[in-house]
């Protein structure tokens, strides 16, 4: 009896930013004939380039790439939505018989995708409270009640991010248990799940950020800014969050220096790198590979084929 063929592994790359994730996807997408799904809550807006590093296409090796430019700065857009796409574009390179390869640096969007976690429901009048509250003292009160209710999920949750710190107070009220006790489990969807991370010493990490973010002003994310404000960048509830957006935004209503602004977009980038390793410290799934290492195609390509 002939012997099924093994299934189609669904390959993820996690680490911060600016460790290196997008070249090795790219390498992995390449060694394994596989197409690349971003998985960066940022990088599918339109004309959010310099600002999120997307990769642009002539970089892209003629790999295709899926959730890019899909939306408007207009537009907002959920983690259960987010899901869902990604999910569908998974399935499509599978049916297809490629290897979907997952990249980008929005942790929770990635555990959404690849585990077991079904969205609690939501109370209309209740999240308009939160929201009303939110406009009335703004983010960092909600920030800290919500430390003061789920410490755990104040450590994942950006300060300045209004609508996760609404949607996490809107759960708990709902269900009665921390917001962190309703984030993804350790259980993947697909069994054929692989993960490969990208360790790299924080020290090199931080200088990496601060050269990362002093060439994204230098290549023009003030004139990106510039034009997708007249896009509606600022009404977006979800674009307008992004780090580096707002603040740009700042010195383009003449509230920042540049220099301020990339200072706070450094510190800022940080925070989200440590945010983001929260996420990862504790997974025993993930393998590692130093960002340095000259064999780290390799190791990645041996732990994806072993499954």
């Amino acid at each position: 009896m002939p012997q099924r063929p093994s299934p189609i592994p669904v390959v993820a790359i996690v680490g911060p930013t600016a460790s290196g994730k997008t070249s090795l996807s790219l390498d992995l997408a390449e060694a394994l004939g596989g197409e690349v799904v971003n998985t960066d809550a940022m990088q599918v807006y339109r004309g959010m380039d310099i600002g999120t590093a997307k990769l642009p296409v002539s970089e892209r090796r003629g790999i295709p790439h899926h959730l890019l430019d899909t939306l408007s700065v207009r537009d907002p857009a959920t983690v259960a939505e987010f899901q869902g796409w990604a999910r569908a574009a998974i399935a499509d390179i599978r049916d297809r018989g490629c290897v979907p390869v997952l990249v980008g640096g929005s942790a929770l969007y990635t555990r959404a995708i690849l585990d077991r976690f079904d969205f609690p429901g939501t109370d209309p009048d209740l999240r308009a409270r939160y929201e009303a509250e939110l406009a009335d003292v703004g983010p960092a009160a909600l920030h800290a009640r919500l430390r003061e209710l789920d410490p755990d999920a104040a450590d994942r949750i950006e300060p300045a991010n209004g609508r996760r710190i609404v949607r996490a107070l809107e759960v708990i009220e709902l269900t009665g248990r921390p917001f962190s006790a309703t984030l993804p489990v350790q259980e993947y969807v697909d069994p054929a799940t692989v993960q490969v991370g990208v360790e790299i010493p924080r020290d090199v990490l931080e200088q990496r950020i601060a050269t990362r973010v002093h060439a994204m002003f230098d290549a023009g994310l003030l004139d990106e800014v510039d034009r997708l404000l007249a896009d509606g960048l600022a009404e977006g509830r979800t674009a307008s969050l992004a780090i580096g957006y707002r603040q740009a935004m700042a010195v383009l209503a003449g509230h920042m220096s540049v220099e301020e602004a990339q200072e706070r977009t450094i510190i800022a980038t940080r925070k989200f790198a440590r945010r983001q390793m929260a996420w990862w410290k504790d997974d025993p799934r993930i393998t590692w590979v130093a960002y340095d290492d000259p064999d780290r195609v390799a190791k990645a390509l041996s732990v994806v084929r072993e499954g």
